[in-house]
Order: structure tokens, then C-alpha cells, then sequence
């Protein structure tokens, strides 16, 4: 074992600050000489990045317990003490999930804010991540944190910080956050009051339905056609699963308010499961997650199945086809009807805006761009992150006067079934996108059509959109290696084609210059914050970017290409064999 991971594991190990049981942990471990285990646990500390931390649940320092989630609290409390006493005052607002220690860590969150005299505002039970970011600023709050670890599997959690604006911490508040947390040093140095004593002191407080109802209210005013969906709500049989997370919490009571009457939700996936036991993986992304409810989609004659994540900030549909079968969307897809109907709804109002802009991210699919380019909308592309999209928002809000901003924020989605509709909350909202996802197949339901029909329409109008995506998963610190290996031979000798097709230009996002790949010469240049992200555009427009995930041991692939929409099976046969050519040879190549 390597001579740090064993001083890592000493200092574990004879750390009075260390409950008993989690040093005892190690020492089996280390007398049943699993090294490769402890190399995992202690080869780095578990990295507290831009948006927080997150990793598996379990004794060491590359691990999410009590201590580590300590010292990140710890970290972000030392750096609202910086901010002054009125940033103080305004305290810290705490929201969970419904994994494994999530109310553990949440309440040891509330604590070290408390004990460092910082109130702290902590959620009686699990809530939906938008909920999070929406009362941050309702309670007018200096930060807000959210234990989840979003869709990935069950042995994961993770520590997410939001500052005053509500939006998932940037620049230069998730470097600054970062450095203090380095700064804790040993687990010792972690202040943490008890409950009782922070409930006595007034240091903590528990929040709970006022803040529901609060959210519920502003969630019904981003309902553009409530006539409409009062009409069809009475008949629109609607499937919900909330994947055993904090969906069920208020997703199916805000469709009800909306006028939908018929929701009907999956029984077996209703209660709150870190273990998420029906599903293999608790990300609507993937197809098999939403099985059970297209199942009882069939049995009840449904028309649409909604399906959302564990702390319900992504949400996913499957709509009925011509077939009789369910039709699973795609991010890319769902994202690009609600551009329609947002874009669409405004303009038959008379109220779209001249200033209008539609926020998204550089490896999100382009038919959303088109549509709400072919509405007057300015696009801008930012970087993967919804954090990002709703920074945007806010320099909206700073460059403009009160009131009017300098542009009119219409809609924000990426391709990872993350949308926000509204900007009470500044994050992907999967409360908000189910109910106006639930809207628009309400408002095409008074034409006589489904969200299939719909597509296939715009399809034909404005062309015919496909992605794909190839993900390496890399764990440990070899997987680190071989990630930073394959993204700096992208860069150093990108490949002259890809998939067949001849490569245009190359993109490098650390420098954010784009650079002619035939002559070498200088194309352009992207205006974004440095990013380790690489970018192909070939030449049919075909765009493949790689770039390393922010909180998982994986590197992305991204392909994105288009085809003319007047033949739609001709379109999407010869999408689907451009995109297989282009991830075979990106798997060959890595």
C-alpha cells in the first residue's frame, strides 16, 4: 500500500475526534488486508468541487460520512462569517433527499451552521432540490445546501451549496467556498452544536409546509393555458413516479392544483427508498427507470408518463405512440417542446418579448435552439451545469434596472432532462417542468393530437434532431489517470476525422480557442469560463464533444447531428448510422 494511504489510514484510525465504530470500520478492513478498498477510501480526501462534493457513503476520507460532510459545513460556514454580520444573520437553509444519511448529514449541516452562531432553517422531511433553491431566497437566506447525490446509485450522497441568488454556487463564491473548506484541516476542528442546544438558542428552526405551500403557489403561475388545462385535466389520465424520491413529495398535489385530476401514481415506487429496490438505476435517463409506470400506463389507458428523479430536479416522460406503445423522450426532445409551447403560448398572448432569450448548454441538442430562434429568441449557449443557466439569469437581473432586466429569460434546459421553466427557483425544476410538461400535452390533447403527434410536426418544420452519448465510467485513481490521459491526447493530436466523417474545427475550452483543423490556424473563440471540455464540429455540422463528469468517475461523449425532416424514416435511419460510426470510432480510439 501506497506509504500516504497508509499514513491516511493511521491518522483515521487514531483519530479521537472519530466515532469508535467508523475507526473500527477501517481497522477490519485493514486486518482483512483489503487493500484496494482502503486505497479508494484514503488515497484523496473526498474533493469538495465547484458545486459541492459527492461520492460513497462510508468510513474514510474519500467517503461521504459525518466528518466529511463536517468539514464541507464547516468550510461554508467559515465563508459566510467572511461575508459579515448581516450575511450571518441571514443564516443557512438545509434541504435532503431520500438516500441513505441524508437526514443524518442534513442535521449535522444545521448543527456545525449553528455552532458557528449562524441560524440555520432545516427542513422537517425530505424535499425536492428546486425546493431548496426557491427558499433561499423566499427566506431571503446567505446560502442553502441540499444533501443528494441526485440519480446516481444508492451507495452514493453528496453535499450541494447554493449561495443568496439561489443558483448552485460559481465564481467566485464555489473557489472561495473551496478554499476555506481546505482550510478546516483535521476533522477536530469541525464546530457542531446538539439539536436540542441550537433548537434552544434559536440557532435552528424547522421548516416544513409553509414553505410547500409558498413554492405550490408560485409553481401555478407558470401554468400558461389554465382554461385549457382545466378542460382536459378532467379526462388526461397522467402516470407519476417519483423513483422513490422527493417527487412524490408535491409533484402529484401541484398537477392536481393545475386541474389534472386523473394522477395516478406508482404505488410501489410512492415511499421514500434510498435503496430505490424497483428500479436498477433511479435516473429517468435511463429507460428501465420507468417501467413500472408505463407498465401502469397501459393497464389504466394512460396518455403520458412523468417520472422524476430522486431529489426531483429531472424529470422524464414516455408518451403513447401510434403503436399502443409507450414512446420513451429523450432530454433533447422534451426540452425542444417545451420551446415550442413556451415560444408558441407567448406569442399567441402577445406577450413574448422583444428581449427574449432561451439559455442552454453547449452540449445540448440543437432542434431547441432553432425553434426558439425561428420565435425571435436569442440563444445563448453556456457551459454544462445548470448553475450556469441560472448565473444567467441573474446577470440579467444585475445588468438591467429593477424590475426590467436586459434580457427576458424564456426557458433553460439541458440535454440531461433538466429544465427550468420559471425563476423562482434558479435550478432545473422537475416540479415545475411536470406540471407544464402535463400543460402542453393538455393543450395538443384539445387538438386532438398527444405529444407523439406533436413532435413528429415539428419535426417536419424544423428539421429532423438526434444525439447520442457514449460515457467511459473510470472509478479510483487509475480511472483519474486514463481520463486526464485521453482528454490531453484530444487536445495535443485530435483526430483528423471521426466516425468517417472529416473533422472542421477543434475547440479547446481551457482556452476557449477554436481552431481550423486542416491548417492549425485560429477559427474563433468561445466567450466561457475555462472548462476541461473539447470540442468537434465536422464537417456536415455533426458536433462530438468529450468532456470529464463533474461528480462521477466518468468521461462524456456527446454527438449531436441533424438531417432534413420532409422523410422521417430516411432522417433517422441515416442519423442513427452516423452516430453509431461516430461512437464506435470515439470507443476504438479511447
Amino acid at each position: 500500500m501506497d506509504e500516504s494511504v497508509k499514513k491516511a489510514v493511521d491518522s483515521w484510525i487514531n483519530d479521537s475526534s472519530i466515532a469508535e465504530s467508523d475507526r473500527k470500520e477501517i481497522r477490519d478492513l485493514l486486518a482483512a488486508n483489503h487493500e484496494k478498498e482502503l486505497t479508494d477510501r484514503f488515497y484523496r480526501g473526498l474533493e469538495f468541487g465547484t458545486g459541492g462534493m459527492r461520492g460513497v457513503i462510508g468510513a474514510g476520507l474519500n467517503r461521504m460520512n459525518v466528518y466529511t460532510v463536517g468539514a464541507a459545513a464547516q468550510g461554508l460556514a467559515n465563508y459566510v462569517l467572511r461575508q459579515g454580520e448581516s450575511a450571518r444573520k441571514a443564516g443557512v437553509v438545509v434541504a435532503y433527499d431520500c438516500r441513505r444519511m441524508s437526514d443524518v448529514f442534513a442535521e449535522r449541516v444545521a448543527c456545525v451552521m449553528a455552532a458557528n452562531d449562524i441560524p440555520a432553517c432545516l427542513f422537517d422531511r425530505l424535499r425536492p432540490t428546486p425546493e431548496l433553491s426557491f427558499a433561499v431566497r423566499h427566506l431571503s437566506c446567505t446560502a442553502g445546501v441540499v444533501i443528494t447525490a441526485s440519480h446516481n446509485p444508492p451507495q452514493y450522497n453528496g453535499f450541494k451549496a447554493y449561495w443568496s441568488d439561489g443558483v448552485s454556487v460559481v465564481p467566485p463564491h464555489d473557489k472561495n467556498i473551496m478554499a476555506e473548506v481546505a482550510r478546516v484541516g483535521g476533522f477536530g476542528n469541525v464546530k457542531v452544536m446538539s439539536p436540542t442546544e441550537a433548537k434552544a438558542k434559536g440557532l435552528l428552526k424547522i421548516i416544513g409546509r409553509e414553505i410547500d405551500e409558498a413554492f405550490l403557489q408560485a409553481v401555478q403561475t407558470s401554468c400558461l393555458n389554465p382554461e385549457v388545462c382545466r378542460q382536459q385535466g378532467e379526462k388526461l389520465k397522467i402516470v407519476f413516479t417519483g423513483l422513490h424520491g422527493t417527487g412524490s413529495v408535491l409533484t402529484p398535489e401541484a398537477l392536481r392544483r393545475r386541474g389534472f385530476k386523473q394522477v395516478i401514481e406508482v404505488p410501489e415506487q410512492a415511499a421514500p427508498d434510498g435503496n430505490f429496490p424497483t428500479v436498477k438505476s433511479p435516473n429517468p435517463e435511463e429507460g428501465a427507470a420507468l417501467d413500472m409506470a408505463v407498465a401502469l400506463a397501459k393497464r389504466v389507458g394512460a396518455d403520458l408518463v412523468i417520472g422524476t428523479d430522486p431529489d426531483a430536479d429531472r424529470v422524464g416522460i414516455a408518451v403513447r405512440a401510434p403503436s399502443g406503445g409507450f414512446e420513451l423522450f429523450t432530454g433533447n426532445q422534451t426540452a425542444a417542446l417545451l420551446t415550442y409551447y413556451i415560444c408558441e403560448e407567448l406569442t399567441k398572448a402577445g406577450r413574448f418579448p422583444k428581449n427574449g432569450a432561451l439559455i442552454t448548454t453547449i452540449v445540448s441538442g440543437d432542434m431547441m435552439k432553432t425553434i426558439a430562434r425561428a420565435y425571435g429568441a436569442e440563444v445563448i449557449e453556456v457551459l454544462t451545469g445548470f448553475k450556469w443557466i441560472g448565473a444567467k439569469v441573474c446577470q440579467f437581473e444585475q445588468e438591467g434596472t429593477a424590475g426590467k432586466p436586459s434580457k427576458t429569460y424564456i426557458f433553460g434546459a439541458e440535454e440531461s432532462y433538466g429544465y427550468m421553466p420559471c425563476t423562482y427557483t434558479r435550478d432545473k425544476d422537475a416540479v415545475t417542468s411536470a406540471c407544464c410538461i402535463a400543460d402542453l400535452a393538455a393543450v395538443t390533447a384539445a387538438r386532438g393530437k398527444n405529444l407523439y403527434d406533436l413532435l413528429h410536426e415539428l419535426y417536419q418544420r424544423f428539421g429532423y434532431f438526434q444525439e447520442g452519448a457514449k460515457s467511459l465510467e473510470l472509478p479510483g485513481a487509475d480511472g483519474a489517470a486514463r481520463i486526464k490521459d485521453m482528454m490531453q491526447r484530444l487536445r495535443t493530436q485530435p483526430p483528423a476525422s471521426i466516425g468517417g466523417i472529416p473533422v472542421a474545427t477543434v475547440a479547446d475550452l481551457t482556452t476557449g480557442e477554436i481552431r481550423d483543423a486542416r491548417t492549425g490556424k485560429t477559427a474563433g473563440r468561445y466567450d466561457l469560463p475555462a472548462a476541461d471540455v473539447v470540442f468537434f464540429t465536422l464537417e456536415d455540422d455533426t458536433k462530438v464533444i468529450a468532456r470529464p463528469s463533474g461528480t462521477e468517475p466518468k468521461i462524456k461523449f456527446y454527438v449531436l447531428t441533424r438531417a432534413p425532416g420532409d422523410d422521417l424514416p430516411k432522417a433517422r435511419a441515416d442519423a442513427t448510422a452516423r452516430i453509431k460510426a461516430i461512437i464506435d470510432d470515439i470507443t476504438k480510439q479511447t
